[in-house]
């Protein structure tokens, strides 16, 4: 196939507003690709590169695009031709880099046509949106396999990559898709939680739960196979290197292969919990490793179980697998946890985490299995105050003291439909000298253009916005906008995929206005 069909087939996708219509539409070109192009295809139709990011920014591609004459008559790329000269760019290092990656992008882009010169920017910038997403991908991959559904979502489960999942429904069907299972020193995408107001309310959803405190900390999956130990973010990436503290606890367990989901956190004297930017230095240093560890220590706290000595335990309840959890791993490196049934006991719980300095609580419910990468209703977080995961769309230069400066942040949420983002509100407030200088130089890494004052950014940066309420307003599109918006921090550990979405806001709109 070539790359003008995948093109093609993104804007039809994108102009359909049907699930069903978008799923055949998708189907039909799954079905005409050769093996070794579903891992691009796959991916590049749900919006993104197989490869991730590959070190191209807005600027390169504005740059790669000025001028270009119209594309020669069979110069169009085929999909392997595409993957490969994309992996190219992204393995490129060193002095004159940057130089000849944007050689070889303007090469590139000059064999598109017009039209698919587009899709290709859109997707090195991470900004496709046609309604596309996992789920309809895994419906349409089921549909062009003639396999059912159930069995690409169990595949899904236990790999997490929905390339691997496409090349073996396309190729083998169900049987090969049956034989996937989780692979040690391959992070899984972590599960996600929804929000609850209330524990009471969490309780009405759940039933009898289990309720854990919510650390401040940092994300992360441990992988052990006999003396080895890797550990991953909750964006995939191995620190292993950065964090010996946590290495050296799960070298310590009393097993002989396990995947581990948890917290890194660092901690006053007293077990008091320091702000999470505090906590993220140690993730985003890779020199003086052994100094940085003597004074700001991490301890890692493991709330889940799910994979132990051989045997895949995604699909097994919560309950079973915290059992499993607190027969291997001591109870200092163990979120505190408690099965509760009335919200008497749900509240006193949260007011302890709370006091304690940590964000809230967690409740999940005990028969749920882990449902990687997926934010479903089996998680629920319960925080102190009204917060909201966004992305920034946009910032305005600041004025007077902030001068210089990149203050007044558009905050938008996810709409799922679409892949797109819904404007909510803007704010300047919560933010230290510290937070305005980084955001600053990462927004500048992210401008896609400015009009006036205004910084116009791919939406990739998320933000944790603490907030009074959300009211209606006819200012922006989506009709609502947050009240008394105030930035609480920066998540760059967390992908805008992750983002809230406008249908939580909405949600939580409904319950507050009656």
């Amino acid at each position: 196939m070539r790359f003008s069909e995948l093109a093609a087939t993104s804007r039809a996708v994108a102009g359909l507003r049907g699930r069903l219509a978008k799923i055949e539409r998708l189907a039909d070109a799954l079905r005409r690709l050769a093996p070794v192009e579903v891992p691009l295809a796959v991916a590049c139709l749900a919006g993104e590169l197989p490869t991730g990011r590959i070190g191209v920014g807005g600027a390169a591609v504005r740059e790669a695009l000025a001028d270009l004459p119209g594309a020669s008559p069979g110069a169009d790329p085929t999909l392997v031709e595409l993957g490969a000269e994309l992996a190219g760019i992204a393995a490129l290092r060193g002095r004159g880099a940057a130089a000849e990656r944007g050689r070889r992008l303007r090469a590139l882009f000059a064999r598109c046509a017009a039209a698919d010169r587009s899709f290709l920017a859109a997707l090195l910038q991470g900004d496709v949106r046609q309604g596309a997403l996992e789920g309809v991908m895994a419906d349409a991959l089921a549909r062009a396999a003639d396999v059912p559904a159930s069995d690409v979502r169990r595949a899904l489960l236990v790999t997490g990559r929905l390339g691997d999942v496409a090349q073996a429904a396309l190729a083998g069907g169900v049987d090969a898709l049956r034989a996937l299972r989780l692979e040690l020193f391959r992070p899984l995408q972590p599960m996600l939680a929804a929000t609850a107001e209330s524990p009471a309310e969490a309780l009405a959803d759940l039933g009898t739960a289990a309720f854990e405190w919510k650390l401040d900390g940092a994300r992360i999956q441990v992988h052990r196979s006999g003396p080895e130990v890797r550990v991953y973010t909750r964006s995939l990436h191995e620190v292993s290197a950065r964090v010996p503290e946590v290495v050296a606890a799960v070298e310590a367990l009393p097993v002989d292969s396990v995947v581990l989901d948890g917290e890194a956190i660092a901690l006053r004297q007293g077990g008091a919990p320091l702000p999470f930017q505090v906590t993220m230095r140690r993730f985003g240093r890779r020199l003086d490793v052994e100094r940085l560890r003597a004074e700001l220590p991490l301890s890692p706290f493991f709330f889940d179980l799910l994979h132990l000595d051989g045997d895949d335990l995604l699909a097994r309840p919560a309950d079973e697998r915290a059992r499993l959890l607190a027969e291997r791993v001591p109870p200092g490196a163990r979120v505190p946890r408690r099965v509760l049934e009335t919200s008497s006991e749900a509240d006193a719980f949260v007011a302890e985490a709370v006091a304690r300095g940590h964000e809230g609580a967690m409740a999940k419910a005990l028969d749920a299995p882990y449902e990687a990468g997926r934010r479903g209703s089996a998680w629920r977080k319960l925080k102190a105050a009204h917060t909201l995961d966004l992305v920034v769309l946009a910032a305005e230069w600041g004025s007077g003291r902030r001068r210089g400066l990149l203050s007044n942040l558009h905050l938008g949420a996810r709409d799922p439909a679409t892949g797109a983002f819904v404007m909510l509100g803007k704010t300047f407030k919560g933010m230290t000298d510290e937070m305005l200088a980084w955001q600053t130089r990462r927004l500048g890494e992210l401008a896609l253009g400015q009009e006036g004052h205004v910084v116009h950014v791919r939406p990739e940066l998320v933000v944790e916005v603490a907030f009074d309420g959300v009211q209606a307003s006819p200012q922006y599109p989506g009709g609502l906008a947050l009240r008394f918006a105030r930035l609480r921090r920066h998540r760059p550990d967390k992908p805008a995929a992750e983002a809230d979405t406008i249908d939580a806001v909405r949600a939580f709109y409904a319950r507050s206005s009656g």
